[in-house]
């Protein structure tokens, strides 16, 4: 499949293990270096093993980099705690600035830059008979913008009437009947969960608009109420 992942100007770090999904990605000095991969519950094992192994094959310090980006959820309550605490503890090493990314706007980008979609409905599977919900649609510099908010609700309570574009995500391959009177909604099943790769065009931009958080600032995106927060076997 073309990634078609684009190196940024800025040198930057950006990680997200908020899913099932693992990503990093750092692009410096013009060449990418990328990992993707699904190892559930496993995220805090490999992290950072993975984030010393790119900067060396791109023979690149933390203190090099300009930015680090992370995924602040929504997703698994344990996997955004992993981002973002990883994220504040590289940059408070290297006093750094971060970006905190949507995972729902990640996929979307995902399908901006692969299909040439302008408008995407992207979906990840809340446990608990819930899907976490957001429509994006694309902008005049080619970044994914949120149309509404971010909901975390019932499939059943989705409201997709007048809308079009296509669906991304593990929301839509567990609810599939949600898109089926909706025929200007196109299911996409290669994009599931979210990559950081998918994440640099939008952190090169916030940076450059100087829309950066310190270490102590970073917070993560639950959408769902974390005193509602019902911890199920093998799906914190």
């Amino acid at each position: 499949m073309n990634e078609q992942l684009t190196a940024s100007k800025i040198n930057i770090l950006a990680l997200d293990a908020s899913t099932e999904a693992l990503s990093l990605v750092l692009s410096y000095n013009g060449q990418l270096f990328h990992h993707f991969e699904e190892c559930p519950q496993q995220h805090s094992q490999k992290i950072l093993p993975l984030v010393d192994s790119l900067l060396a094959q791109a023979s690149c310090k933390l203190t090099d980099l300009d930015v680090i980006g992370f995924g602040q959820g929504p997703g698994s309550f344990t996997g955004v705690r992993i981002s973002v605490a990883i994220a504040q503890g590289l940059a408070y090493a290297c006093k750094l600035p971060l970006v905190g990314v949507s995972t729902l706007q990640m996929m979307a980008q995902q399908a901006y830059q692969q299909t040439g979609q302008v408008s995407v409905l992207s979906a990840i599977d809340a446990r608990m008979g819930e899907i976490y919900f957001a429509h994006y649609m694309i902008n005049e510099l080619g970044i994914m913008t949120l149309q509404g908010e971010e909901q975390v609700l019932k499939p059943a309570q989705l409201t997709l009437e007048g809308k079009q574009g296509i669906a991304v995500g593990t929301g839509w391959q567990t609810y599939p009947e949600v898109l089926h009177n909706n025929a200007n909604i196109q299911l996409n099943n290669e994009i599931t969960l979210p990559d950081a790769g998918f994440m640099l065009s939008t952190v090169s931009h916030e940076f450059a608009e100087q829309r950066t958080v310190s270490a102590a600032q970073a917070q993560p995106k639950y959408v769902r109420d974390t005193v509602t927060w019902k911890k199920l076997p093998g799906r914190e």
